[in-house]
């Protein structure tokens, strides 16, 4: 029955596995999700959902599987309910006192229950506050919502508050993940993990598990073996520009920022503002009086290094174009000069800019500073933009 959810999912661009699809078969098998919707919707998604840019595609395809089950008449809900009576009477013997259990019994049972319900939507035809019999709210009726009944069915309530319910009759809604939204640290860190490349260096701090399990069976005694700790060895140079037009975008900088330098072992950055001139600097409270010479960047760092710049790129034409033509001082040499100088350098390279995509287009200096870097080179600073952005520098 499960095959059509399955189908939806590769049609929608979740790349699932028929090995995960039967691992969720088993986790159904198993009973894991068998009268909870939510945990039926995570069991899917953890068991067919290995990276989390895809839930927002993975969400579309539950959607479009499972629609219209909301529309399913009472008849059909009554007939598909297999919710055995030994069930209900030890949870009503541990939650229900003596007076709680009588009235129940006075109603009829689970199946009077629904009966009642089934009966009374057919009747009811608008919406009831109060009261105790009709499908309402803040009532006693044993259908309805933000009220009291020792055992009734949920309807319309985004919570339970007395976990009386003998049913929830909701349709669950999960708000998707999208990968054209900003990101935040922790989504960036995501991104980071594509610029990969392991190596193993340092002290032999590291359990090597298989390397223990092997010694450990051929001396027949436990025999514990270490290893040098793996690290990533990609290096990576951070240009960031700061102040004027950046200054909104200070807080998602700070989240790379932050992301980036946990992330890899070798990583150095410095500060710039607008374009890159003939100096850079480490500590914006001293950019007047200890700038680093980019001559001496270029000769320290070697073209092993992954250049990336972070920017909105968002000023005047002659910035870029013309010495002379910086805001805050007489350069002698243009901006692309110097951009074009790092480009060589550092062959691997990328600008990140925070400003949203669609803006691009009405700055004149963004597409200047593409044509320097290549239009591909220049990338949003979402989920998407930034995975593209990593998977175009590890080519």
């Amino acid at each position: 029955m499960f095959l059509p959810f399955f189908e939806h999912l590769r049609k929608s661009g979740v790349p699932v596995s028929l090995r995960e699809f039967l691992a969720f078969l088993e986790g159904m098998q198993a009973g894991l999700a068998t009268y909870d919707v939510e945990a039926f919707y995570y069991l899917a998604r953890t068991s067919m959902v290995k990276d989390e840019r895809n839930i927002d595609k993975f969400d579309r395809a539950f959607a479009a599987a499972f629609d219209g089950l909301e529309q399913i008449s009472i008849d059909q809900v009554l007939e598909a309910v297999d919710v055995p009576q030994e069930w209900l009477e030890k949870l009503a013997e541990k939650h229900l006192t003596e007076e709680e259990r009588a009235e129940i019994e006075a109603l009829g049972g689970f199946d009077k229950l629904m009966e009642t319900l089934k009966k009374r939507l057919e009747e009811q035809k608008g919406r009831h506050q109060g009261g105790s019999k009709w499908v309402g709210t803040a009532g006693t009726s044993p259908f309805g919502a933000y009220g009291y009944n020792p055992e009734g069915v949920r309807i319309g309530q985004d919570g339970s508050r007395h976990q009386r319910a003998a049913k929830v009759w909701d349709r669950r809604e999960f708000k998707n993940l999208d990968d054209t939204v900003e990101l935040g640290t922790r989504n960036i860190k995501v991104a980071l993990k594509r610029l990969r490349r392991w190596a193993r260096d340092g002290a032999t701090d590291e359990l090597d598990l298989n390397g223990t399990i092997r010694a450990t069976a051929e001396h027949g005694y436990l025999d514990v073996k270490t290893r040098p700790e793996r690290r990533n060895a990609v290096k990576v140079l951070l240009f960031l520009d700061i102040g004027g037009s950046m200054d909104p975008h200070i807080k998602i900088v700070e989240e790379l920022f932050s992301a980036a330098k946990s992330e890899f072992k070798h990583f150095e950055h410095f500060y710039f503002h607008n374009c890159l001139y003939e100096g850079v600097w480490r500590d914006n409270r001293r950019r007047w009086d200890a700038q680093t010479l980019t001559h001496d960047i270029l000769r320290t760092y070697g073209p092993d290094y992954k250049c990336i710049f972070v920017g909105d790129a968002s000023m005047s034409p002659y910035e870029i174009a013309y010495p002379g033509g910086a805001n805050e001082h007489w350069n002698a040499e243009a901006g692309q000069v110097w951009l074009q100088r790092a480009r060589d350098q550092w062959q691997s390279n990328l600008w990140i800019n925070p400003l949203p995509e669609k803006y691009w287009g009405y700055t004149h200096s963004i597409g200047m500073i593409q044509e320097i870097f290549g239009a591909a080179a220049m990338v949003p600073m979402t989920l998407e933009g930034l995975s593209r952005g990593m998977k175009a520098l590890t080519r």
